[in-house]
């Protein structure tokens, strides 16, 4: 139920079965739904959330599904009816529940019915409004109201032609508006699943967040400014006297002794704008006063903790220097995009890794990233500016140990870190090649130039990467590794964010089939393994736990998860083997036990009894058949000729239990002589051979 998008063809071969099993459910169930408006939901999952998680749907997911994704990406022709998506949404949503392919994480059945009736007043309006159309709809609609059929291509060239050209009427501010709006937005990009990870819970974090210094320095500010109100300067600053008073009573480190101005106390105007930011400390004409709505807040450490890191993404640089403005601009601020980009990345880096991060490997990921994603500028970037980077990420990690997200401490980085090391210098080896190659040299530019800015590149590059595997190597470090407080709200920004981001004993109340899938999908074998163990410690005793997870594996319609579900299990228990080989004479299991049998080569086909070896038969055909779609079998079978026949033929009188599944190769079964014979008939026609590769063509 997740895919990566360059797995174009595995995506579309179970996109078909999903569409193609869903009508026959809404059929049998005496349901109207139009499968095209599923495939667009599918489509909205895989390629327009962060996530790609088909089975996952929340209320922001159906928002945008039904008022932004159709309306900008399905086109209704002026003499059509437009579908009704969000009745056949509904259905999906419960097709998904009804053969437990819907997430457990995501919003409850009742939570996204309700979602849907919320949305589908606002739908035919969504329609209508041609702003939220895409570039292709307008067009293809444009030309179809001015009678073009849009059917025939050269038509539609013609068309295009004259549009080009200035020949045809169109609303010039709803393109405009379109146009914009495509500008503004590049699409969500695929985020980098994350391991899970384990939290205490609120008590404890509450705890913790008491102990923050910066906790108690914002409290402290907010109790100093109170309700009677701090005047300002004429600039809008502390004055003096009162920011001595302040730098003592919260013990910023602040040198007072030869300012002229508060504006040269770094640490208390740090503070100050912090407290702004986070709304604890407003400024009304001229003065400055606790909010009174933020007591709440200020009573509890855990609330003002996550408040405080919030802000923390909004304040200005905290690296400039006050006095002189000798650091009037900061590289990594200015010219990295601190907040937006660097920061998030090495939270994201240092969030659920297994081992603390070295301080060596956090500060050249910096340059790292943006020597990949800006080559032009690397060009014109010197090893100070690298340098100077390296500094202001340094000073930010400090203010985030003092708020309490990470820690940090001498020792030993783990080896794994070495090998970061060379990576990183193969990976500057790859984007030397490209510019040497030519592939990376922007049109314009002198070719001897791009060699010497490539090998200026790649020397500082290895030079970083010699100094890191030095560094990490030689002795002590500093480690650095998020807190439970800091790991909490990096997975709360990015669960905010439509990300992925498991926490083990989340599943605890999830269905077995939800589980199963949930582990299959997303989890490594040490985290599934603690996740399954609490999982059955709250389902009754061992043994009807795990008939519970059985019958799950038992009841799921589709073949290749049924596999991936009962293969998750068995690794996970210490008498995981032993339960396979029980489920051999399981009239249901008995195909899925015995194709993981073979796989795990404890099974030979050798040991196999001849109706065993007529279910493997229909059990690898039907998985063949989910994995590539109907296209696949058709081309395996038109390829393997009489041979394939005859298996398929054994596989429809095996017996395995999967009837719908035999239903559809017996209906391979009737057309593939059929089509054999014409291939046949084209090839002498032709006089050769067509390819034999498996095609992608999309149903649309």
């Amino acid at each position: 139920m997740i895919f990566n998008p360059a797995e174009e063809n595995e995506y579309e071969a179970v996109c078909g079965l999903l569409v193609h099993r869903f009508e026959q459910w809404a059929w049998e169930n005496g349901i109207h739904a139009d499968p095209f408006v599923v495939e667009a939901a599918l489509d909205y999952r895989h390629l327009g959330t962060p996530d790609g998680r088909l089975g996952l749907w929340d209320q922001r997911h159906i928002e945008e599904f039904l008022l932004d994704w159709v309306p900008r990406t399905v086109t209704v022709l002026p003499d059509e009816e437009p579908a009704d998506a969000p009745g056949t949404l509904r259905c999906l949503l419960r097709y998904l529940d009804a053969v437990h392919l819907a997430d457990p994480r995501g919003a409850s059945l009742p939570e996204v019915l309700e979602a849907v009736d919320a949305a589908a007043p606002h739908y035919a309006e969504a329609m209508a409004d041609r702003s939220l159309w895409g570039l292709a709809k307008f067009w293809i609609t444009t030309a179809a109201e001015q009678g073009v059929d849009v059917h025939d291509e050269q038509a539609l060239q013609d068309f295009v032609g004259r549009a080009q050209g200035g020949e045809v009427p169109y609303d010039p501010e709803v393109l405009q508006t379109i146009v914009e709006r495509h500008m503004r937005s590049s699409g969500p990009v695929r985020s980098e699943p994350q391991l899970p990870v384990a939290l205490p819970g609120d008590d404890v974090l509450r705890e913790q967040a008491g102990r923050s210094p910066v906790l108690r320095q914002l409290r402290e500010l907010a109790e100093w400014a109170g309700r009677d109100r701090r005047t300002l300067t004429g600039s809008g600053r502390l004055r003096l006297s009162d920011a001595r008073e302040l730098v003592e009573r919260l013990d910023t480190g602040d040198d007072t002794d030869s300012v002229r101005s508060s504006a040269d106390l770094p640490r208390l105007n740090l503070l100050v704008e912090w407290a702004k930011t986070a709304r604890l400390i407003r400024v009304v004409k001229g003065r400055l006063y606790a909010v009174a709505k933020a007591e709440p807040v200020l009573n509890d450490p855990l609330a003002l903790w996550r408040r405080a890191f919030d802000a923390f993404r909004e304040l200005p640089s905290p690296v400039r220097d006050g006095r002189g403005g000798r650091y009037g601009e900061s590289v990594l601020f200015d010219e990295y995009d601190m907040y937006g980009v660097v920061l998030p990345d090495v939270l994201a880096t240092l969030y659920s890794l297994p081992y603390p991060m070295p301080w060596p490997g956090l500060r050249d990921t910096v340059p790292l990233a943006y020597r990949s994603s800006s080559l032009l500028e690397v060009f014109a970037t010197d090893s100070i500016g690298f340098g100077q980077a390296d500094d202001d990420l340094r000073t930010v990690l400090s203010v985030l140990e003092d708020l309490g997200a990470i820690e940090c401490h001498q020792g030993m980085g783990d080896p794994v870190f070495a090998d970061l090391a060379m990576s990183e210098n193969d990976l500057d080896d790859a984007l030397l090649d490209e510019t040497l190659s030519g592939d990376a040299v922007l049109d314009g530019a002198p070719p001897d130039d791009a060699l010497l800015s490539g090998a200026l590149l790649d020397d500082e590059a290895s030079q970083r990467a010699r100094k890191l595997k030095s560094e990490l190597s030689s002795g002590p470090v500093e480690l650095i590794r998020l807190t439970d407080l800091g790991t909490d709200s990096v997975r709360r920004r990015l669960l905010a964010e439509g990300r992925d981001a498991p926490l083990i004993g989340e599943l605890a109340q999830a269905s077995p089939a939800g589980l199963l899938g949930v582990l299959a999908d997303h989890y490594d074998p040490e985290s599934a393994r603690v996740e399954l163990a609490a999982w059955m410690a709250v389902h009754g005793d061992r043994s009807a736990a795990l008939e519970q997870l059985v019958h799950a594996v038992r009841t799921m319609p589709f073949r290749t998860r049924a596999e991936a579900m009962l293969d998750v299990l068995v690794s996970l228990l210490d008498d995981g083997e032993l339960l396979l080989r029980s489920l051999r004479s399981d009239s249901s299991l008995a195909p899925t036990a015995l194709s993981l049998l073979a796989r795990r080569e404890i099974l030979t086909p050798e040991d196999l009894t001849e109706p065993e070896s007529l279910l493997m038969v229909a059990e690898s055909l039907l998985q063949l058949c989910e994995a590539t779609g109907a296209d696949g079998v058709r081309e395996v079978l038109r390829q393997q000729g009489r041979e394939a026949e005859e298996a398929l033929r054994a596989a429809l009188a095996s017996g395995h239990p999967d009837r719908e599944g035999l239903a559809d190769l017996q209906a391979l079964a009737e057309c593939v002589p059929r089509e054999r014979e014409t291939h046949v008939g084209l090839v002498q026609q032709r006089g050769h051979r067509e390819n034999g590769g498996r095609g992608g063509k999309r149903r649309r």
